[in-house]
């Protein structure tokens, strides 16, 4: 084995693993702070983490030589990223118990393909269509399979704001795609505009206060330099140095599984059957609708 294949392995490996610890983050971090100063906290380190990166990268130059029309378009997203998807995500979390919150948030791509009939003028075919039917009725097993944690009926809302964040993901990385840019470049602009309203929304509309001294910052920091951070970079670099990026990009279906184990096992939230029947569900039917696709 050379040393790129290494690199693809620990890449991907490295993926997975600081992923599949995110919906323990989320949920150890929100036992102490609002959803709204989890995504203040999470979002301002994580702008600081994409600078570093920038400028590792060097990249500070393609800041200034994009038009007017990209740093618009760029800041206009960071409304959708960070601020509306994890203000939405977070609040789903909150609600709803780890498991479910992660299971339903990965029917983005689901979201994605449906999006791509309006927005790009796809067409559906029958395959297409009958594995959408297969991955929401994996969402559906989950949502009536009952609350792991025992505390009554699972919240309608929280799997409303949970199925709310997969659309505007989808939305995210449809528009995101058109804006022709380094990643990170496109990444840490939006994050710029996006945190920028967090704050205003936070501390003038929302009207909370920072607390420093009571702040998780152990799961803050790793929501705010992992889970929206590096670990995209990690997981782009994978893929362009695969031979195979579509055998690649599947073994990412791992990480709601590694979710699930980390939720057991550090939150100690009791992992349902129809949990893990539904991810299966829905897994099979995304991998079933990208199988056939050009990479």
């Amino acid at each position: 084995m050379n040393i790129k294949n290494i690199k693809i392995y620990v890449f991907t490996g490295l993926s997975i693993l600081f992923w599949g610890g995110s919906a323990t983050a989320f949920k150890i971090a929100l036992k102490t702070v609002t959803p709204f100063l989890l995504l203040l906290y999470s979002a301002t380190i994580s702008m600081l983490v994409l600078a570093v990166v920038i400028t590792i990268q060097g990249h500070w130059r393609q800041l200034r030589v994009l038009s007017a029309g990209q740093w618009g378009g760029l800041s206009a997203l960071g409304l959708l990223n960070p601020f509306l998807y994890y203000t939405v995500l977070f609040q789903a979390y909150d609600l709803l118990p780890g498991q479910i919150a992660m299971s339903i948030n990965y029917l983005w791509p689901v979201m994605l393909a449906l999006l791509s009939v309006p927005v790009l003028k796809h067409r559906l075919t029958v395959k297409n269509i009958i594995a959408i039917l297969i991955s929401f009725t994996g969402a559906v097993i989950i949502a009536v399979g009952g609350n792991p944690m025992g505390k009554g009926e699972i919240s309608i809302t929280g799997l409303l704001l949970a199925l709310f964040s997969t659309l505007i993901w989808a939305l995210y990385w449809l528009f995101n795609a058109r804006i022709k840019a380094p990643v990170a470049v496109k990444l840490f602009i939006g994050f710029i505009s996006g945190t920028f309203f967090i704050y205003i929304y936070v501390l003038f509309v929302k009207h909370q206060i920072v607390f420093l001294d009571t702040v998780p910052w152990s799961a803050v920091v790793y929501i705010g330099v992992l889970e929206m951070g590096i670990t995209f970079f990690l997981w782009l670099k994978a893929l362009e140095w695969s031979p195979n990026a579509a055998q690649t990009g599947n073994l990412i279906y791992l990480t709601p599984f590694l979710s699930l184990l980390i939720l057991s096992r550090v939150w100690k939230e009791p992992i349902l059957p129809a949990t893990v029947a539904g991810l299966i569900i829905i897994i099979v039917g995304i991998i079933l609708q990208q199988s056939g696709k050009k990479v």
